[in-house]
């Protein structure tokens, strides 16, 4: 399993907007082949800080999320609304094994 965590930073009038967008990718990338969690997550101290939280079962299902039309259109209408460019970090699981606790 791969677990990518994207943190971004958005401009502050346009908090509301980029939430809107998320929410859209969101319901969309939910349905995707492959796809285990797709977070959306806000910072508690700095609300202009996201984290976006991405499992899929395999690498190749993580890299087809970025083929979707709903990724597409999720990047090209926040992209003018960072206050800086997000930053993805990828992880593996190492706890659980289990397959079902996914």
């Amino acid at each position: 399993m791969i677990v990518t965590f994207v943190h971004v930073w958005v401009k502050p009038e346009n908090l509301n907007d980029f939430v809107e967008a998320c929410k859209a990718n969101h319901l969309e990338s939910v349905k995707e082949t492959g796809n285990l969690r797709f977070d959306l997550l806000q910072d508690a101290q700095d609300p202009a800080k996201f984290v976006l939280y991405e499992a899929y079962e395999s690498e190749e299902a993580s890299k087809a999320h970025k083929d979707t039309a709903h990724y597409k259109i999720w990047r090209e209408t926040v992209a003018d609304w960072m206050a800086r460019p997000r930053e993805g970090a990828k992880h593996i699981i190492i706890c659980p094994q289990e397959r079902s606790k996914w």
